[in-house]
């Protein structure tokens, strides 16, 4: 009988940890998965801002992006609404400046997307509402008071993004502004993202609250 019930519980504790095994496995994807969404994008920004010149670079990206978007859609079966919103609407204003022969709207763009960002997450928490949780509620289970912070943390973050690029673009050559672009704003994003990990570590639910 202590024989069957110490095998039942070394079962169910295998059984455990196998799960927490491929949770972290998710998890490990997940983040490598944000890391090229946001490094390849703006990679071929750059490469092709120096061959090509600044609208191709836009084309690059927009183009590299929905790539990402539909590569990741077919092998997880879901993607963040914030990528598809970012996605489309770096598609749209791109086009809208092509056909406008307006660079100024490339470069814009990064603070009309933060600044929307920003709006959306700092009005959701006024209105009672964690929008993080809205975003990326499908791959990370936190707890509600994790979803605010991070909705608070990262509104703050898209504010000072969007000065960030307006200060740049005003006041820096085309040039310049795209090495700003790839080389501050990028890693900066990177490690404000990996700066918020211990929070979100923290904020798990426990393993018999995941779905």
């Amino acid at each position: 009988m202590l024989d069957t019930i110490k095998s039942s519980v070394e079962q169910q504790k295998s059984l455990k940890s196998g799960s927490e095994g491929q949770s972290m496995n998710h998890s490990k994807s997940m983040r490598l998965g944000s890391f090229f969404s946001e490094i390849l994008p703006l990679a071929s920004f750059f490469i092709f801002y120096r061959l090509y010149g600044l609208y191709a670079a836009a084309i690059a990206g927009v183009t590299v992006s929905a790539f990402m978007l539909l590569y990741f859609w077919l092998v997880e079966r879901r993607v963040a609404k914030f990528v598809v919103f970012s996605t489309l609407f770096s598609g749209v204003l791109t086009a809208t400046a092509i056909l406008a022969s307006e660079k100024l709207l490339i470069k814009i763009q990064p603070t009309i997307s933060s600044l929307v960002m920003a709006g959306v997450l700092l009005g959701g928490l006024l209105r009672g509402k964690a929008m993080m949780q809205v975003f990326f509620g499908t791959q990370f289970r936190l707890t509600e008071a994790t979803w605010f912070q991070l909705s608070f943390r990262w509104g703050l973050f898209f504010m000072a993004a969007a000065i960030g690029n307006e200060l740049a673009w005003r006041y820096l050559s085309e040039e310049n502004w795209v090495i700003f672009r790839t080389f501050v704003m990028s890693p900066a994003t990177g490690i404000f993202m990996l700066a918020q990990l211990p929070l979100t570590l923290r904020g798990r639910l426990p393993l018999e609250e995941d779905a």
